[in-house]
């Protein structure tokens, strides 16, 4: 596999909405962003992720766009977006736009045309279709609960909507729409962004008459289509958001010889503590067998015919040491073990805003305590099939997405210095104890075990390009694996219990490369492995 800047990056997420407001509106800014650079540069990032920022109704925060080549004004104006992409330039730093292109907002001006008439020239850049029997076209469901399908009553026909009512469906069957995509691609190319993170990729190819919403048929076409016309012959790094992707699949989206993506996102992890065939909100405890199972599938079935996108948090995803670790009594350890587990694993990794200092989760009692629209809808359609308040409550505090969208917590002042207004979302009350400030105060906090795991990628191949090879000879809550790399051999050993757990180490001269629990000697032979205790171990090869 060729060499690209991206295979030794890590990317670093942020909700611009909720990462630092400057005017004091409750609301994050680009001003903000900028005015944190320093800090990400700091930690060592290279790529920033950037949630959307163009004009939108913000029905779905950003999601649902109305002009794709115009900011929000919350967030600020294009001068602003400039400024931004040259700071971070200065810094080494490339930003990475979010690509929304499966759908628009209903505001946009092609869905305002397409809903004048069905002779309009926009109505084919959107998905139609006449009633059946006077109902629904069939019975396509909207991630967002209910119908994916909208009466329109001046046309009498349904738009499709795989997510909000006000966020219709483009038709990429169209090869108009398609060229104006790729130029809107284009004028982000321009202006100097690094690549693109690409929403719910994978549905683009959808054929709703059939029930097929993902992985359709032209769907490589389509992709390959627009390598050809915009980011192909650019040194770009791009990602699809894949949820349905197997390691067969992503190898179509990321083999090279393809010139389709540089890597997907997969979520078949982020799927084990759900019961299978139901929802993310019907909960079930993770196994930790299987989360071994399903990385090491992931590390090692692609060869190099593809690449990994290594995460446990982003945007839609609650926070990964209240999900899967211990918030309270082990949260630094547990923090520290999920990062060293992910970071030492081949692919590139992604920390989302905040997870480097260790933010949790951020209960609520009532759903008026909730912004995000999918957790609303299904609360409301939970509530209506007579689920009870508690239970419904009990998803959503385990899955909802506004966990991950409270506000930065940077200090210790009013609101965690996100901002000196009304914030949008509620701040964590936790943030005097969690925040920027206390971590850089302290040189055994979560964060500079971030920091020391980005500068180990940066310094060492074996972490890059090295093998995987998981050790199966372990207790259930225990994931150890080796990376192994020309003449290098590390071990990666994580207890992922608050348990203790016994195991044997193998014989050899070691020496640490990093840990979450201070080590006065290297480990050796059986020990017990404290709560969320992790450590890398680096072989010592004599000289001949």
């Amino acid at each position: 596999m060729e060499e690209k800047w991206w295979h030794q990056s890590v990317v670093y997420q942020v909700y611009p909405r909720s990462f630092q407001d400057t005017n004091d509106d409750g609301v994050g800014d680009l001003q903000g962003v900028i005015s944190r650079l320093d800090y990400l540069s700091y930690l060592g990032i290279d790529t920033v992720w950037l949630s959307p920022v163009y004009e939108s109704p913000n029905d779905d925060n950003g999601y649902d766009i109305s002009d794709y080549q115009a900011i929000m004004a919350e967030f600020g104006t294009m001068a602003d977006m400039g400024q931004l992409i040259e700071e971070a330039k200065k810094r080494d730093i490339k930003i990475i736009m979010d690509l929304v292109v499966n759908h628009t907002s209903d505001e946009h001006a092609w869905f305002i045309e397409a809903r004048k008439s069905k002779t309009n020239p926009y109505r084919d850049y959107y998905i139609w279709r006449d009633p059946v029997a006077g109902k629904e076209p069939n019975q396509l469901r909207s991630i967002f609960s209910g119908s994916a399908w909208e009466f329109d009553p001046e046309s009498g026909q349904y738009y499709l909507h795989l997510y909000s009512k006000k966020q219709p469906d483009l038709n990429w069957e169209n090869e108009q729409l398609r060229q104006e995509i790729h130029q809107m691609m284009n004028f982000w190319i321009e202006k100097g962004i690094g690549g693109f993170r690409m929403d719910v990729i994978d549905t683009i190819g959808k054929l709703p008459d059939q029930e097929i919403t993902s992985n359709g048929p032209k769907l490589h076409e389509y992709l390959q289509e627009m390598n050809q016309a915009t980011f192909g012959t650019k040194d770009l790094m791009t990602v699809g958001e894949t949820w349905g992707a197997t390691t067969e699949i992503a190898k179509l989206y990321s083999d090279p010889k393809r010139n389709e993506l540089s890597m997907i996102f997969q979520f078949e992890h982020i799927g084990l503590d759900q019961q299978s065939g139901k929802d993310k909100w019907d909960l079930k405890p993770l196994s930790i067998p299987e989360l071994k199972q399903v990385l090491s599938k992931w590390q090692t079935s692609l060869g190099n015919d593809g690449w990994n996108s290594l995460f446990w948090n982003n945007h839609d995803l609650p926070r990964i040491i209240s999900r899967w670790g211990n918030d309270q009594t082990y949260r630094e350890e547990s923090g520290k073990m999920f990062a060293i587990l992910l970071h030492m694993m081949k692919g590139t990794p992604y920390i989302y805003q905040g997870e480097e200092i260790g933010m949790t989760n951020y209960p609520i009692s009532e759903i008026a305590q909730a912004q995000d629209i999918e957790t609303i809808n299904m609360y409301y359609e939970r509530l209506s099939l007579g689920y009870t308040k508690e239970n419904i409550l009990r998803s959503i505090n385990a899955k909802g997405r506004d966990n991950a969208r409270t506000p930065m917590q940077w200090d210790r002042s009013p609101n965690a210095g996100f901002t000196k207004g009304i914030p949008w979302l509620h701040v964590n009350p936790n943030y005097k104890e969690i925040n920027v400030q206390s971590a850089l105060a302290d040189k055994h906090s979560i964060f500079y075990t971030y920091k020391k795991l980005i500068e180990l990628r940066k310094q060492h191949e074996i972490i890059v390009w090295g093998e995987y090879q998981l050790i199966t000879e372990t207790p259930d809550d225990v994931f150890a694996y080796y990376r192994l790399y020309e003449e290098e051999k590390w071990l990666i050993v994580c207890n992922i219990s608050e348990k203790t757990n016994q195991i044997s180490l193998p014989s050899g001269d070691f020496s640490i490369v990093i840990a979450n629990y201070p080590q006065e000697e290297t480990p050796k032979g059986e020990i017990t492995l404290r709560p969320y205790e992790a450590f890398v171990l680096k072989k010592n090869v004599r000289p001949m």
